[in-house]
């Protein structure tokens, strides 16, 4: 089924000019276009008063940037929030996961997560938390998989053992998806890439190019699409950003390749369109997106839910959008905040009270680092 086109991104009065995209084989973000971080972005996130950007309260929302919360972090990618408020903080290439103090940004090691092997965008990915376990998403020798290990986070507490929750997810150098999250229902779901071997994403028996649904121990969850199959939503190239808004939907960011990058709202069992369709195609048996960015825009990872909107975080595109949702399949236009102010952006996770989690990735070989990166910004919107 076909989705109405509904809404398409409106970038400012410039005329764009639309860059080509990586193709199956080549880096997701296209490294060497990206402009080095601007002088001003690395003394502003530290300034006494809130740096705030982006277009007036008229137009629909705000963003202020109240402080850096840490700094110094290598490769950053997930970020998962701690009953206590506290962050981890996982770092793709060096295999660790570390503890940021939510309060003072203090850093706390908990070790190296055994069984990881960085290899072009895989290595260490997504983390959430549940109970006593922390899940994470990461590439092993020959396949991508969700471990959990004990933590019970208190002073002095370290990682245990990892368990495999899922196995048997696709690996490549690139599109290895990477987020997972638990969703309001309790289930963990996990956004996976196709690898660059494009056909993966249109194969329902497998586990590339996909959303999926699964118990805390990995079973799949009761009510999917399929009986006894963990996949929810198929049809995807790389999906690396997932969240649910107030009403319980889930939408999900995922990388385009030449054209068109994505903001989608998923339904179980529905087939989202890749290879035989890129952005707003408007084919019969394929999903369209909500919303659509070209490339050179966006390049999402992260998302979170605040306010009523969806926020995206941009690695290429060097942004935060923010994309306010308005009834069932609808959204309204989207604002870009923070425009190369903090070079590329990995994660976003909301906190309470309107708060967000911004974290940075200059360091993970195709950004341009400065001093302080990769660090985690503390951000207010409204």
């Amino acid at each position: 089924m076909s989705r109405p086109v509904v809404v398409k991104a409106l970038w400012g009065a410039a005329v764009l000019v639309l860059v080509a995209g990586c193709s199956p084989g080549s880096t997701e973000d296209r490294p060497g276009s990206a402009p080095p971080t601007s002088a001003s972005a690395s003394t502003s996130a530290s300034a006494s008063a809130p740096a705030t950007s982006g277009p007036p309260a008229s137009a629909g929302g705000r963003v202020a940037v109240t402080g850096t919360l840490t700094e110094g972090l290598r490769s950053p990618w997930g970020l998962a929030e701690l009953p206590d408020g506290d962050l981890l903080v996982s770092s793709r290439d060096e295999r660790t996961i570390t503890r940021v103090d939510g309060r003072t940004g203090a850093k706390t090691s908990l070790g190296e997560v055994p069984g990881v092997v960085p290899d072009g965008e895989g290595g260490l990915l997504g983390l959430a938390v549940r109970d006593d376990w922390v899940y994470a998403y990461l590439t092993a020798a020959s396949d991508n998989r969700i471990v959990r290990m004990r933590y019970g986070g208190g002073d002095g507490d370290r990682l245990g053992a990892p368990e495999p929750v899922l196995t048997g997810i696709p690996k490549g150098a690139v599109h290895n998806g990477g987020r997972i999250a638990f969703g309001p229902d309790r289930m963990l779901y996990a956004g996976t890439g196709e690898t660059g071997r494009t056909g993966l994403a249109q194969d329902r028996e497998s586990l590339g190019g996909k959303i999926l649904r699964m118990t805390p121990e990995g079973e799949p969850a009761p009510g999917n699409p399929v009986p006894g199959s963990v996949v929810y939503s198929y049809g995807h190239r790389n999906v690396q950003g997932i969240a649910w808004d107030d009403a319980g939907r889930l939408w999900a960011a995922e990388f385009g390749q030449n054209t068109w990058d994505e903001l989608n709202l998923v339904e179980p069992g529905k087939n989202y369109g890749w290879p035989e369709a890129e952005g707003q195609a408007g084919k019969a048996g394929f999903v369209d997106p909500v919303a659509q960015w070209p490339t050179s825009e966006a390049s999402p990872s992260g998302i979170a839910y605040a306010r009523g909107a969806i926020w995206m975080a941009g690695l290429r595109g060097q942004r935060l959008w923010r994309i306010p949702l308005s009834g069932a399949e609808r959204a309204g236009e989207p604002q870009a905040f923070l425009t190369e102010e903090y070079g590329r952006l990995r994660t976003v996770l909301a906190g309470g009270g309107g708060r967000l989690w911004l974290v940075t990735n200059e360091t993970d070989g195709r950004g341009t680092p400065g001093p302080g990166d990769d660090r985690i910004l503390r951000l207010e919107v409204s």
